[in-house]
């Protein structure tokens, strides 16, 4: 169900690399949320909004070469670390095959920006819709449960962050602004 804002270039690919890309990026987002990108339903909710820029600017610069802006928004509770990093690295690589280079090449070209939606503001037809909600409509009362645990781990995990940077603070050390995630149960 994640909503895509892909900042491409006009002209950047061609139009079957393109057409291709946004199949690639459906696929990839859906998969990143635990989902089965096979399920129609959920890819009926699978957006993408396509900006092309009049121009982009490097250093100050118009760029010499196409730089593209991947935003997948998803709401709270889809996203662990892990799956931020592996949706970076696969989003990477699926621009790199639609421009025909490797993704060392491009990855500095690339900057892919996943996002998370606040629980509670997330709409669709007209109403608020919360991800347990949302995951009950793709698949009934299991996945209604997972969103569930999924936002629950997720407040845990923000609720460890908050508490590590408040005792470094309180104690005056100098980590009042370190991960203490890590000492926070996530399951």
């Amino acid at each position: 169900m994640p909503m895509i804002d892909a900042y491409l270039p006009q002209g950047a690919l061609p139009p079957e690399a393109e057409a291709q890309l946004m199949r690639d990026l459906t696929d990839i987002l859906i998969q990143h949320e635990g989902l089965d990108p096979r399920n129609p339903r959920v890819r009926d909710v699978t957006w993408i909004f396509v900006h092309r820029p009049a121009a982009v600017y490097r250093a100050g610069e118009p760029a010499t070469a196409p730089i593209y802006r991947i935003v997948p928004s998803v709401p709270e509770g889809q996203y662990t670390d892990a799956a931020r990093a592996g949706l970076v690295k696969e989003v990477t690589a699926a621009v790199a095959r639609a421009e025909g280079v490797p993704a060392d090449v491009i990855g500095k070209r690339v900057w892919v920006f996943p996002t998370e939606v606040n629980d509670g503001c997330w709409g669709a037809r007209g109403a608020v819709r919360r991800l347990p909600d949302i995951m009950e409509s793709f698949g009934g009362a299991t996945l209604c449960e997972l969103g569930e645990r999924r936002l629950a781990a997720k407040r845990r995990v923000d609720a460890g962050r908050l508490i590590g940077a408040l005792a470094g603070a309180l104690a005056g050390g100098e980590d009042g602004g370190a991960d203490h995630s890590e000492n926070v149960k996530a399951s």
